[in-house]
């Protein structure tokens, strides 16, 4: 009778060891993918009342021009609490039907708006005019901002925002708008020419202007160096749903659509209600509302 073979002590090693390769390898896979199932399956759930809403919206077979802005802008707007809402603007909207732009789909009524009005040390915003006259009359609570040219001398950046912006009780303080870094200069000058400008719109309006910028901007440059102003910041991170509560406005998304306007425009939240906006503009402080 024929012996039975051993079996090899070194193939059943390199056998189980490849089985366990596997069975790590397809484990490896089944925990992404489960994992990604469970984010998707949370985001989901999270965005639930959006979502419903989004697909009840979608299924009325509504005109184009009443197109719906992204499921995370309405969960930002749904739960902002008592927070008044705003858009920003400039001559990239184009033509603007004032009359129409009251509210987002006649759900989130708009309380505040800010006009370019100049960049740099002589371009002046082809809109502004007829953007500043027709919101004057209009229910929102209006106000300027200046697009600041690092390499552009800041006293006649100053000049010409002042030239070209009368503000009345009732506006908001200009805000100065720093977005960029300078090419031809150091941090240290380009500190200098912000504090210029601020100081010389300041002395010309009697109230401290407000600075715009982004938030990784604001937080590695003009946190520290600009503690005494209040600061409007820009963050359109999907996961982020509430502002920081030291911001004056936070502008969350860059593309929301706005009625009377084409195309996608700037929405804000004002850390407080319209009367606190109210409260801080121009004149208030003598009773004088817009």
């Amino acid at each position: 009778m024929k012996k039975a073979k051993p079996i090899s002590r070194g193939r059943a090693s390199r056998k189980t060891a490849k089985k366990k390769r596997w069975l790590g390898s397809e484990g490896r896979k089944f925990l992404i993918i489960f994992s990604l199932l469970l984010v998707f399956a949370a985001t989901i759930y999270h965005y639930r009342e959006a979502l419903a809403y989004y697909f009840a919206f979608k299924s009325k077979k509504v005109s184009h021009d009443q197109e719906l802005f992204d499921v995370r802008n309405y969960q930002v707007l749904s739960e902002r609490g008592n927070k008044a809402i705003g858009l920003d603007v400039s001559q990239y909207q184009g033509y603007i039907d004032w009359d129409k732009t009251d509210s987002i789909e006649n759900t989130f009524p708009l309380d505040f708006v800010f006009v370019r009005a100049t960049a740099g040390k002589d371009l002046v915003d082809s809109r502004f005019n007829y953007n500043w006259k027709n919101t004057e009359d209009s229910h929102l609570i209006r106000g300027a901002y200046h697009y600041y040219r690092p390499d552009e001398p800041s006293l006649e950046q100053a000049l010409n925002f002042i030239n070209t912006v009368k503000l009345r009780p009732g506006d908001l303080p200009p805000v100065l708008d720093i977005e960029q870094l300078p090419r031809r200069q150091p941090l240290d000058s380009l500190r200098k020419g912000l504090r210029r400008w601020l100081d010389a719109v300041e002395k010309h309006y009697k109230v401290r202007p407000i600075i715009y910028s982004g938030q990784k901007y604001y937080e590695d440059f003009l946190k520290q160096e600009f503690p005494e102003y209040k600061f409007w910041i820009a963050n359109y991170n999907f996961f982020v749903e509430r502002m920081d509560d030291s911001w004056l406005c936070w502008q969350f998304t860059e593309k929301a659509n706005v009625p009377g306007i084409e195309g996608n425009v700037d929405l804000n939240l004002y850390n407080g209600t319209r009367e606190d906006i109210i409260r801080m503009t121009l004149g208030a402080d003598e009773k004088i509302k817009p």
